[in-house]
């Protein structure tokens, strides 16, 4: 008597998907956009320079430290690049291309400008890099929006606030946190999520999969 020997149904018997690998390897087309979006970018943020001390003189006159609210303008470029881009350094070089940009163009903060650039833009990579360049949904924005706001906030309030009291820090550092969340996280989903859907991202992973940034 021939003894049959038993196949796990789990395991013959059920075909298995390769899991996809993330291509981190930059393109020609993600140096390109990235650059573009970067220093289209640095114009905005040298416009909102010009913008700003107008609109910041009555929220601070309201709440000394309200004025925070407005940075968030600042902080867009990371997220919004590495949305479209995702690939590793993506949110760095954009706010960092983006600020260098606006000091070319000159504002009152001058060569401070690239350090604000760097410490932003290392903010929102940071949080992109938790989650293994592989979650570009809403929350994983908005944290990287509000983690940009926090370096500007304790960037800021190092070099321009230094020796403030704590109800100013906390004030600006909610603000700055609250303004990157909005303004750089959530609204630059939506600015990607809109685009992708006129099929202008057809060529990154941002305009092929319609559910990756629900």
């Amino acid at each position: 008597m021939t003894a049959k020997t038993a196949t796990p149904a789990n395991t013959s018997t059920e075909s298995t998907k390769p899991r996809r690998r993330i291509n981190f390897r930059w393109r020609v087309v993600d140096i390109v956009i990235a650059a573009v979006l970067a220093v289209a970018s640095g114009v905005v943020f040298w416009g909102w320079d010009q913008a700003w001390t107008p609109l910041s003189k009555p929220l601070d006159a309201l709440l000394p430290g309200l004025d925070s609210l407005l940075g968030g303008v600042w902080l867009f470029a990371a997220v919004l690049v590495a949305l479209i881009v995702r690939k590793p350094g993506a949110a760095l070089f954009a706010e960092l291309v983006a600020a260098t940009v606006e000091a070319l163009l000159g504002n009152q903060w001058g060569a401070l400008t690239l350090l604000s650039g760097l410490i932003q833009g290392l903010g929102a990579e940071l949080i992109f890099a938790i989650f293994l360049y592989s979650s570009w949904r809403l929350g994983t924005a908005i944290l990287a929006g509000a983690a940009s706001g926090l370096g500007l906030a304790i960037l800021d309030l190092s070099l321009y606030y230094a020796g403030s009291k704590p109800e100013f820090v906390t004030i600006y550092g909610i603000g700055s946190i609250v303004s990157g969340a909005l303004i750089a996280g959530l609204l630059s989903w939506i600015v990607v999520r809109a685009i992708a859907q006129t099929g202008a991202l057809n060529r990154f992973a941002a305009g092929r999969t319609s559910k990756a940034l629900v």
